[in-house]
């Protein structure tokens, strides 16, 4: 049985995208509070793979989770996917009830769910306070044990189910194709995956300082080679100001000369390169798809 760590509680997002995306695996899935918990539980042996939520269509990385990640040494990309976030106004009360609305003062969530609802929360609760916790579901268990109709959380239906609330206004996110990027990280590779041509392979590269046109002929090397890469971002490297490395997507698998060709290249004109994983990359097909 593979052990699969998520964020937590039950009832949260992470959760249903990695019971949908490991369907067909014998797998245990366990929860925990914090993503550096999460990234622990696999470095530590005691779970096989951990599964973080790194990017969302409307609010882009989430940095806190894609730091905390890259901080650890030996816990490489194994496979990764998208999954929607249906995201719901959860508290005392029933949908399209009026008066439940005009109760809620305090909001339970997380910075990203609470983002990916701006146009809701505007509209119907501009004047709302804001509670940060460590996930969606956790706030809907607060909000239950509070038992107080001035709060609300922003979560799962699976969560309002577990936690006896109920839904004040359904898929409140403010774009139909909310989707999140999951990874899953281990060194274990997980099994029964099926087949994909969509290979991709992911890179820190820092570049040299003092080099003028360095980043210029680092992704010079991906292009004159017709490499695609669908993602670059920097990153503080936490050392100074000003330090940055670049978290590369490429759409190619780590075996193909041209793109071993190029990281040679880039590691020539002093480029350190780090390889956090080479893997298949799954998009979302649905309810009745696998990813």
């Amino acid at each position: 049985m593979m052990r699969i760590a998520y964020l937590g509680p039950e009832g949260t997002v992470s959760q249903e995208a990695a019971e949908h995306f490991f369907s067909g695996n014998n797998c245990e899935f366990i929860p925990f509070k914090w993503i550096s918990d999460v990234c622990n539980a696999t470095a530590s042996g005691m779970a096989d793979l951990s599964v973080i939520p790194i990017e969302n269509t409307i609010d882009g990385s989430v940095n806190p989770h894609l730091d905390y990640w890259l901080e650890q040494d030996n816990l490489p990309i194994q496979a990764e996917w998208t999954y929607p976030s249906v995201q719901n106004l959860i508290g005392y009360g029933e949908e399209g009830d009026e008066e439940a609305l005009s109760r809620i003062r305090h909001i339970v969530s997380i910075p990203v769910a609470i983002a990916q609802c701006q146009k809701f929360l505007k509209s119907r609760l501009p004047d709302v306070e804001f509670v940060h916790v460590s996930s969606t579901a956790e706030g809907v268990r607060i909000v239950s044990e509070k038992r107080d109709p001035a709060y609300a959380a922003i979560g799962t239906r699976p969560a309002a189910r577990k936690y006896g609330l109920g839904l004040l206004a359904r898929n409140i996110t403010d774009h139909g194709n909310n989707l999140t990027r999951f990874i899953a990280v281990g060194k274990s590779k997980p099994e029964g995956l099926p087949p994909t041509d969509r290979l991709k392979t992911t890179m820190l590269v820092t570049l040299p300082e003092d080099f003028p046109g360095a980043l210029h002929q680092l992704l010079s090397a991906f292009a004159w080679r017709r490499i695609n890469l669908s993602k670059l971002e920097s990153r503080p490297t936490k050392i100074k100001l000003g330090s940055y490395y670049f978290y590369i997507d490429i759409e190619a698998s780590l075996e193909s000369m041209l793109l071993q060709f190029a990281i040679q290249e880039i590691e020539a004109i002093g480029c350190q390169v780090r390889l956090l994983g080479s893997y298949p990359s799954y998009p979302y097909q649905g309810e009745n798809g696998h990813a």
